[in-house]
């Protein structure tokens, strides 16, 4: 990379540009070789004797001398140097190791009670999917361990968080920190939550089993809307609805049920005054009822 000589007010000082970004947005200011411990090319500046100061801001190293040398006599030289430097891969500075953002999850109560939303700050899984038993949970090590709690009845994943389904042995004031503390501690550690090819081969979770590869123009109609209106209410409550399928005939719709909205008391109130009257009011005759299948 070329480097462009460029004078300053000071003449002790003289900056040296270079045509990219040298740093990640970082101004700095060195003294000696030993603050510039996680500066590598700063550092073999310092083996010059005329080198008193090294400034780095985005595209230019500026260097103040001692008094020993004029510019005129070095700056060639020390252009050269730097333009080298770089050539060679070494690093104006030392690019700090990312640190990953730490995980956090939060509860979140749902419209059923028997359901707990556990919200992480990161991406969980590519696709809703949702686990019944261990036995089903076999190809996914998240859920697996939280089978092992005794309270835990189903598991259901979302993009960012999970809904936990318990038994009533157990009352959610009591395990809710433990749950949340879990969850937390499993994702901080990094470790899987979907082994995800296998599931898809399980579950389907690349795309909706229950959908037809081909569905009438009603029934494309339903799944548009539910998609668009119904599923990101229903994910707020810790759940997820699928569409099942669409009988012109007595013009039902089947719908699935998972996550906190499976088995929820006031599913069916939101089936027939929101699901339901929704596609009525717009479909019009198209749309007698709707059925819900929990999931």
């Amino acid at each position: 990379m070329p480097i462009k000589i460029v004078k300053t007010s000071n003449p002790k000082i003289q900056k040296f540009e270079g045509e990219e970004f040298l740093t990640q947005h970082q101004s700095l200011e060195f003294s000696n070789i030993d603050e510039a411990i996680n500066a590598p090319l700063v550092a073999e500046l310092f083996h010059f004797p005329f080198v008193k100061k090294v400034y780095v801001s985005l595209n230019f190293i500026a260097i103040e001398r001692f008094d020993i040398v004029t510019w005129e006599e070095v700056e060639n030289d020390i252009a050269e140097f730097i333009a080298s430097a770089i050539e060679r891969g070494i690093e104006v500075i030392k690019a700090a190791p990312n640190k990953p953002a730490p995980v956090t999850v939060y509860a979140e109560s749902t419209p059923n009670p028997a359901v707990l939303k556990f919200v992480a700050n990161k991406k969980l899984v590519e696709n809703t999917v949702e686990f019944k038993s261990i036995d089903e949970a076999r190809s996914a090590p998240l859920a697996t361990a939280l089978f092992h709690l005794p309270f835990v009845k189903s598991v259901f994943f979302d993009e960012n968080f999970v809904s936990i389904t318990k038994y009533d042995v157990a009352d959610w004031n009591e395990v809710t920190l433990e749950v949340r503390e879990f969850i937390r501690s499993y994702l901080a550690e990094g470790k899987p939550i979907l082994e995800e090819l296998q599931v898809q081969e399980a579950f389907g979770t690349a795309k909706d089993e229950s959908i037809p590869e081909v569905l009438d123009d009603v029934s494309a109609s339903i799944v548009s809307i539910l998609d668009e209106y119904i599923k990101p209410a229903v994910a707020g409550d810790g759940g997820n609805i699928q569409f099942s399928s669409y009988n012109a005939d007595t013009k039902e719709v089947q719908v699935i049920l998972q996550g906190a909205c499976s088995g929820c008391p006031s599913s069916t109130m939101t089936l027939k005054n929101g699901i339901e009257s929704l596609l009525q009011e717009m479909l019009k005759d198209k749309v007698s009822r709707v059925i819900a299948i929990n999931g």
